[in-house]
C-alpha cells in the first residue's frame, strides 16, 4: 500500500479504535546536519548516497526506518531520518552528534550534528491566535471557532467496511468519537459532484485530488471545544498504525492534522455545497435526458436504416436467384453434351485396354516361364557351391576345436599349479601370523602382569606406611626404651627376596604354550581342516589363557605373602630399634 511502511516495535502504540484495530504510534524523527569540505578540484561531487550509507552505518546497532535529504548545499547537507521508537532516536542522537566521518577522495573530515526533530502540528495558540485575529470569523457560529479538525492522507483501505473500496463514513465516525461527539462530517472523496463545484474553487477555498483513491481527507467538526482540544492534543505527533490479525503484521502510515481555516462545515459553505451540488444534479439530470433522447433518436434511425438494407437485401437476393437459375440450366446443357462425348470415349479407351491388356498377359507368361528356367539353373549352381564350402568350414571348425582343446588343456595345468602355490603361500602367511600373534600375547600378558605387579607393590607400601604412622602415635604415649647400639639375639632379619618368578613365568608360559597349545592346534587343523574357529566350540588359545590366568593369580598371592612379610619383619626390626626415632632420618625403604 502506497505511504505505509511496515512496523516491527508495537510497544510505543496507543489504542485509538480497537474494533477497527486502529493505534496510535508516536513519530520518532530527527534531523542530521553534515558540514562538506570545500570542493578545491573542479568536477569533483559529493556522493549522497555514500554520506547517507556512512550515517546508517554510524547509527549501528540502531536501525533507521528512513532517511532522505531535505536541504543540500555547497556548505552543508541537512538529513531527515525516522526510527522506530522514542528511545532509538536518543540512542541514535548520541551515536551521530559531535562525530565525523571520512569520506573516500577527501582528506578533511565531515562533522555531524544530530538533534530531535520537532514536530510541526499546530498548538492551542495558534489556532486561539488565528481565530482571534481573523475578521471573517464569528465563534458563535459552528464551523468558524475552532471545532473543526481537518486530517489528509489517510490509507482508504483502513477505513472500509471490508465489502467495498471506499472509505465508510460509519467506521470514521465511531473512530473519531472516541474524542468526543462528532456534530458533523464530510469526505470529499465521496462526493461525486465535488470536482465540479466551481463555486467551491471560486470562493478560495481548498481544492480536492481526485485522481487516486490509495488515501483520502475528512474534516471533522465536534460538538464541544474540549473535544477539540483532546483530537488534536492526542493527534499531535502520531501516526497512524494499522494492526492486521491476519499476517500478524502492523504497518504505520503519517498523517497531517490541522485546524480548519477555510470554514469548510460552517452552515454557509454546507448551504453552498449542498445549492451547488442540486445545481449540478440538475444539470446531470438534464444532460441524462439529453444523452436518453438522443440514444432514442439514434436507435429509430438505425432502425430505419436496417429496414431499409433488409428490402434492398431481399431486392438483390431475388435477382441473384433468377440469374443463378438461369445459370444453372445452361449448365446442365453443357454437362449432357459433355457426358455424351465422354461415354463414347470411354467405350474407344475399353476397347483399346482389352487389347493391350491381351498383350501383356502373353508377354507376362513368357516372362514367367524364363524366370522359372533362371531359378531352376541358380537352385542348382548354388547347391554345388554350398557342398564345396561345407567340406571347408568343417575342416577348418576341427582345426579350431583341436587349438581350443589344447589351449584348455595348457589353462588347466596353470590354474592347478597357481591354487597350489597360492595354498602353500597361506600356510606359510598363516604360520607367520600365528607366531606373530603369540608374541604379541606373550608380549601383552608380561606387560599387564608387570603393571599389576608394580601397583600392588606400591598399594602394599602406602598400606605399611599408614599402619607405621599410627603404631608411632601409639608408642609416643608409652615409656621410651633404652638406647641399645647393637643388634640382639632376638632381632629378626628381613626374608630374603624371592627368586625371579617374573623370568620363571616367561619361561613356563612359553613351555606351557609349545607343548599343550600349539600341539593341539596343529591336531586340530588336521582333523577340521583350517576351519575349527567356525565349526567348533573349543578354542585351545582361550583355554590356554584360563590356564594362564590361574596360574598368574596363583603367583600373585604368592608374591603378596611373601612381600608383606618381608615388610613386616623389617619393620619390626626398625622400630624395635630407637635410632631413626631420634636421626629423624627417613626410612630407606620409603626411598
Amino acid at each position: 500500500m502506497a505511504g505505509t511502511t511496515l512496523c516491527s516495535d508495537t510497544s510505543e502504540a496507543l489504542e485509538l479504535y480497537k474494533a477497527q484495530s486502529l493505534y496510535l504510534k508516536p513519530i520518532a524523527k530527527l534531523t542530521v546536519c553534515v558540514q562538506l569540505p570545500k570542493l578545491k578540484e573542479m568536477g569533483k561531487s559529493i556522493s549522497n548516497w555514500e554520506v547517507m550509507e556512512k550515517i546508517r552505518h554510524m547509527a549501528k546497532p540502531h536501525t533507521l526506518v528512513s532517511l532522505k535529504i531535505i536541504k543540500s548545499t555547497m556548505e552543508f547537507m541537512r538529513m531527515e531520518g525516522e526510527a522506530e521508537t522514542k528511545q532509538e532516536i536518543k540512542a541514535i542522537v548520541q551515536c551521530l552528534d559531535s562525530k565525523t566521518i571520512k569520506l573516500s577522495g577527501y582528506s578533511e573530515v565531515l562533522k555531524v550534528k544530530a538533534a530531535e526533530a520537532k514536530v510541526s502540528h499546530p498548538s492551542q495558540h495558534d489556532w486561539d491566535s488565528f481565530f482571534r485575529d481573523a475578521k471573517n470569523m464569528n465563534e458563535m457560529k459552528a464551523g468558524e471557532r475552532p471545532d473543526t479538525i481537518h486530517v489528509k492522507d489517510l490509507p482508504t483501505k483502513w477505513f472500509t467496511n471490508r465489502l467495498k473500496d471506499r472509505p465508510n463514513e460509519q467506521v470514521i465516525k465511531r473512530v473519531f468519537e472516541s474524542f468526543g461527539e462528532v456534530r458533523c462530517m464530510d469526505i470529499p472523496m465521496l462526493d461525486p459532484y465535488r470536482k465540479e463545484m466551481t463555486a467551491v474553487k471560486s470562493s478560495g477555498l481548498q481544492t480536492f485530488n481526485f485522481n487516486t483513491g490509495i488515501t483520502f481527507d475528512v474534516y471533522i467538526q465536534y460538538k464541544e471545544y474540549i473535544s477539540f482540544v483532546k483530537a488534536m492534543d492526542s493527534l499531535r505527533g502520531m501516526k497512524l498504525m494499522y494492526m492486521m490479525d491476519e499476517e500478524k503484521k502492523a504497518y504505520t502510515s503519517n498523517i497531517k492534522v490541522d485546524f480548519d481555516r477555510t470554514k469548510h462545515l460552517s452552515d454557509k459553505s454546507i448551504k453552498k455545497r449542498r445549492i451547488e451540488r442540486e445545481k449540478l444534479e440538475q444539470l446531470e439530470r438534464e444532460r441524462e435526458e439529453k444523452v436518453r433522447k438522443e440514444r432514442e433518436e439514434e436507435e429509430q434511425r438505425i432502425e430505419d436504416e436496417k429496414r431499409m438494407r433488409e428490402e434492398e437485401e431481399k431486392e438483390r437476393e431475388r435477382k441473384r436467384l433468377e440469374k443463378i437459375e438461369k445459370r444453372e440450366n445452361r449448365r446442365r446443357e453443357r454437362e449432357e453434351k459433355r457426358r455424351q462425348r465422354a461415354q463414347e470415349r470411354k467405350r474407344l479407351e475399353d476397347e483399346r485396354k482389352y487389347q493391350v491388356k491381351i498383350q501383356t498377359e502373353e508377354r507376362r507368361f513368357l516372362l514367367a516361364q524364363r524366370k522359372l528356367e533362371s531359378i531352376r539353373l541358380l537352385g542348382e549352381l548354388f547347391n554345388r557351391i554350398k557342398a564345396a564350402k561345407v567340406s571347408k568350414d568343417l575342416a577348418q571348425r576341427e582345426i579350431e576345436l583341436e587349438e581350443d582343446r589344447r589351449r584348455q588343456v595348457e589353462e588347466e595345468t596353470k590354474l592347478a599349479e597357481e591354487i597350489k602355490r597360492k595354498k602353500v603361500e597361506a600356510k606359510k602367511r598363516r604360520k607367520e601370523e600365528l607366531l606373530h600373534h603369540e608374541t604379541e600375547l606373550r608380549e601383552k600378558i608380561l606387560k599387564n602382569w608387570k603393571d599389576k605387579e608394580e601397583k600392588k607393590e606400591e598399594e602394599m607400601r602406602e598400606r605399611l606406611r599408614k599402619r607405621i604412622q599410627g603404631r608411632k602415635t601409639l608408642k609416643s604415649a608409652a615409656v621410651k626404651p633404652s638406647v641399645q647400639t647393637g643388634t640382639t639375639s632376638s632381632e629378626v632379619r628381613p626374608a630374603p627376596s624371592p627368586p625371579d618368578w617374573r623370568q620363571r613365568g616367561e619361561e613356563w608360559i612359553r613351555e606351557e604354550y609349545q607343548n599343550r597349545v600349539l600341539s593341539k592346534d596343529r591336531r586340530m587343523k588336521k582333523h577340521l581342516g583350517y576351519k575349527f574357529h567356525k565349526n567348533t566350540h573349543f578354542n585351545p588359545h582361550m583355554e590356554w589363557k584360563k590356564r594362564l590366568k590361574r596360574k598368574e593369580t596363583e603367583m600373585r598371592r604368592w608374591k603378596e605373602w611373601m612381600e608383606w612379610k618381608k615388610q613386616f619383619l623389617y619393620w619390626k626390626r626398625k622400630f624395635s630399634s630407637p635410632v631413626h626415632r631420634l636421626t629423624n632420618s627417613p626410612p630407606p625403604y620409603l626411598d
